[in-house]
């Protein structure tokens, strides 16, 4: 199992998302810093975002991963739990429910450090998939 050691650091991020919905998909290209705040990692991840328009934004957010021996739990910024997984091989995460749009997570760890997540995002409103690569950029 992976532990908070593993995790901290500058990880350079790819994610590449396919929106089959309204065509808003793109490439975020960036970077995600992984540091201990207190029982927990705070997930700080910035870059910018091409959409398939052409169109280039800046983008950024923060969460929190706390690491317990057998599960990691993603927390959004304001505290609320987002999904779990397990940090180990192949891991599917638990579902997450936004509204009535459906979040289904795969996890990648069989290659770490370099490792991935695979969302797949469905409902009325959303349906995509975002696939997000990570490789240790520092430790």
């Amino acid at each position: 199992m992976l532990s908070e050691d593993d995790f901290i650091g500058v990880w350079q991020l790819t994610r590449q998302i396919t929106d089959r919905m309204h065509g808003l998909g793109g490439q975020f290209v960036g970077q995600t810093r992984f540091e201990k705040e207190g029982d927990r990692l705070r997930c700080l991840e910035s870059g910018d975002l091409t959409l398939a328009s052409g169109a280039t934004l800046s983008a950024d957010r923060q969460m929190f991963w706390q690491i317990m021996p057998d599960r990691i739990y993603v927390y959004y910024a304001d505290g609320g739990l987002f999904h779990t997984f397990t940090p180990h091989g192949i891991s599917e995460g638990t579902p997450h429910l936004c509204g009535e749009d459906h979040y289904i997570s795969r996890y990648d760890f069989t290659a770490f450090p370099r490792w991935s997540v695979t969302w797949q995002v469905s409902g009325p409103r959303k349906d995509y998939t975002s696939v997000s690569d990570y490789h240790r950029m520092t430790a």
